[in-house]
């Protein structure tokens, strides 16, 4: 596990630059949203994403996520199709709040780009790409 600030990013997780992580898990990979993220927006009260089924592309969107002081979207960080979504979290969204790498995992996807796309994503061994990107990240909440 990788504290940068006071946030946890684990090592064997990969991060998109939209927030969400990335666990590949045998021929998909499992998604969420990021302790930073979900620690920025604050109590998380509600989850919409695209059906299982659906084809889904690296950056674009994924769903929207809402709490009681913003509204955005979720970007997806792996192309494939969306198999399973995580119903305990689409009934209550807080749970990305109190568990994000557990718990509050948001989606399953069965990548078919995956090699080639995880080369483009933050590995949570590369701790100095962590670092930087969270300190611009840092930077973008606070203009």
């Amino acid at each position: 596990m990788v504290k940068l600030e006071g946030f946890d990013f684990p090592d064997d997780l990969y991060y998109h630059r939209e927030h969400m992580w990335v666990k590949v898990e045998g021929d998909k990979v499992r998604v969420g949203y990021n302790d930073w993220a979900q620690k920025a927006a604050g109590k998380l009260l509600s989850l919409k994403t695209k059906r299982p089924g659906a084809p889904v592309e690296m950056g674009k969107t994924l769903g929207s996520i809402e709490s009681g002081k913003w509204v955005g979207s979720l970007k997806v960080p792996i192309t494939g199709e969306l198999v399973q979504l995580n119903e305990d979290v689409l009934k209550t969204p807080n749970l990305i709040n109190s568990d994000p790498y557990g718990k509050g995992w948001v989606a399953i996807i069965k990548p078919s780009k995956l090699q080639d796309e995880l080369k483009t994503l933050i590995s949570g061994k590369d701790t100095a790409r962590l670092e930087a990107w969270l300190k611009d990240e840092r930077a973008k909440a606070k203009a």
